[in-house]
């Protein structure tokens, strides 16, 4: 934290910000990955949130603490084992067998593959008689009972809910130190991110919440044969324990496994990204972690959902302003996108609407697979550190689950198709949910009202028109005249004015001093000159805008690719 404060700022205090290549941000990465991992269970969920903030950490740090997603050590069995116990009761009672090694770790808990007897388990819903079951051997000398169900026991952490309050009571006293060394919009993100990642690792503790979030969103996809959603055994479950049907698949990242079984990789990347549209702007419910661990392919295609523990909710109004956003997007409407990220709350009403105008321009083409020319690119970065002083993006604490599964779902999709159009496929989705039509006629309705209220401006104008006329015949009228300094111009000037008066009187003043034999006197008016000559030096200087590498998606993993 303190390297990278220095980078805003040499001296922490004061100075300018340090140009830190891509190596020493990567080895910084690395460094507090580990410190993330030794930390424990809160920090790792902390970076695990960090690692989906493009508008909080630089780009290296995102690829680095991405592989926190899946590499989190388990706790012993023991402890686990306690948690289960007093949660649910014997394990020999409650499960035919159980495999005492976790099959997945995560930062609060961790997953372990069991079995149950169907005539005790109390499921809510019904199960689906095609998800693939019984095809994993579960560790016992005679092999796993035919008879019995497979299940995924989830177990939270021993003991972590006092570990989580003193660890967030730290993050809440280091927050303060922290914003002073950022600028005002990652300032208002970092306050965000705090305020979510306090509220979601809570949420996430509280595995009947996440039972309730998951029978909900597995009913807004009943009857949907293109996804498969676990269903939750309801009388093997509680607070810290959450007991689910156990359904197998092919991790989705594992192209080799999906191509040997030739499952078309390009029909999954649309399903799922349809799958999200529906959840984000039809359900108003949604799965808030797609990264790879959380998603499998069962052997006829169908993709597999895991882990609800981050799941969320979106308003009626953060529903309508992201249709109007992709309805803008799908008819390339660049002042419609611009529109519904100010009135969302993430674009800064401040912003150079030309030069992030021309952002969007490539980072639409960019979505839609295209090749975007890199001369391009430098020329709008130009632009953008000409003419922008503050970062204009900005994440309201509503938007941030979405922004994430955005993120990582476009990830996911390019992954499993290089050549994927993610704006193609939302654009269908729209029209078949019938949301261009709904613009076009909302658009209708709009003008309307425009056209009716200027017919009635129209008839006003002549009136007042005649009475200004009047007032202006009588030598009445007055005109009064608001200037904006937005770029605080006057200040600079009276700023400059000051010093250059300070240095004419202090020079003067030495002269004199050093005329009436006053050497030490002199030097102190000496110094005095030097110090306000560096001032006002420093008030010539032009500001320096924020100096940003692009970073797109597809180039990016093309680039890897060709690494690898």
């Amino acid at each position: 934290m303190l390297a990278y404060a220095r980078d805003r700022r040499r001296f922490l205090l004061f100075g300018r910000p340090r140009s830190v290549d891509a190596e020493t941000h990567r080895h910084r990465a690395e460094v507090l990955l580990e410190s993330l991992l030794t930390l424990g269970p809160t920090f790792i969920k902390l970076g695990q949130l960090l690692s989906t903030r493009p508008d909080v950490l630089p780009p290296a740090y995102i690829d680095v603490l991405a592989a926190l997603q899946d590499e989190v050590p388990p706790a012993d069995w023991a402890d686990a084992k306690r948690v289960l116990e007093a949660e649910i009761g014997p394990v020999d009672e409650n499960f035919v067998e159980f495999e005492t090694e976790a099959i997945s770790g995560a930062s609060l808990g961790q997953v372990y593959h069991a079995r149950v007897d169907p005539e005790a388990v109390d499921a809510v819903g019904t199960a689906d008689p095609t998800a693939e079951s019984g095809d994993t051997r579960a560790d016992g000398a005679g092999g796993p009972d035919p008879a019995s169900r497979e299940v995924a026991v989830k177990i939270r952490r021993p003991d972590i809910e006092e570990l989580v309050n003193a660890d967030l009571r730290v993050i809440k006293w280091s927050l303060p130190i922290l914003l002073y060394f950022v600028d005002e919009s990652r300032a208002f993100s970092l306050r965000n991110l705090a305020d979510e990642f306090s509220k979601t690792i809570r949420e996430e503790m509280d595995y009947e919440r996440e039972a309730e979030m998951l029978r909900e969103i597995r009913t807004n996809f009943a009857g949907d044969d293109r996804f498969v959603i676990p269903d939750v055994i309801e009388s093997h479950s509680g607070r810290r324990v959450l007991t689910m049907e156990y359904i197998q698949g092919t991790k989705i990242n594992d192209l080799g496994e999906l191509e040997r079984k030739g499952i078309d990789r390009t029909r999954l990347a649309e399903n799922l990204e349809r799958a999200y549209l529906q959840m984000i702007m039809d359900d108003g419910v949604f799965h808030a972690d797609p990264h790879p661990g959380n998603l499998a392919v069962t052997d006829d295609g169908r993709i597999v959902f895991y882990d609800f523990g981050m799941s969320g909710r979106v308003d009626s109004f953060v529903q309508e302003k992201i249709i109007d956003f992709y309805v803008a997007v799908a008819n390339q409407d660049i002042d419609g996108i611009l529109d519904a990220l100010i009135e969302i709350g993430t674009l800064s009403p401040d912003a150079d609407r030309g030069v992030m105008a021309e952002v969007m321009e490539i980072a639409i083409q960019d979505a839609r697979g295209e090749d975007v020319e890199q001369y391009r690119v430098n020329q709008i970065v130009g632009q953008i550190e000409d003419s922008i002083y503050v970062f204009p993006f900005r994440l309201p604490k509503n938007l941030a689950l979405v922004l994430r599964v955005a993120t990582v779902v476009e990830g996911v999709c390019v992954t499993l198709d290089p050549d994927f159009d993610f704006i193609s496929v939302a654009t269908d989705y729209l029209t078949e949910e019938g949301y261009r039509e709904e613009s076009i006629r909302q658009y209708a309705r709009e003008t309307g009202e425009n056209i009716r209220r200027t017919g009635e401006s129209l008839t006003r104008l002549a009136p007042k028109a005649e009475r200004a006329l009047d007032r202006l015949d009588r030598d009445d009228l007055y005109v009064r005249i608001g200037l904006e300094d937005e770029e605080n111009v006057f200040d600079t000037f009276a700023k400059r004015l000051i010093y250059g008066m300070l240095l004419t009187m202090s020079l003067f003043s030495m002269g004199v001093l050093y005329a009436l034999e006053a050497p030490r006197a002199s030097i102190v008016a000496a110094v005095f000159s030097l110090v306000v000559t560096v001032l006002l030096y420093r008030s010539f200087r032009e500001p320096k805008g924020i100096g940003a590498k692009p970073q797109f998606t597809r180039q990016s993993m093309r680039q890897r690719r060709g690494e690898e």
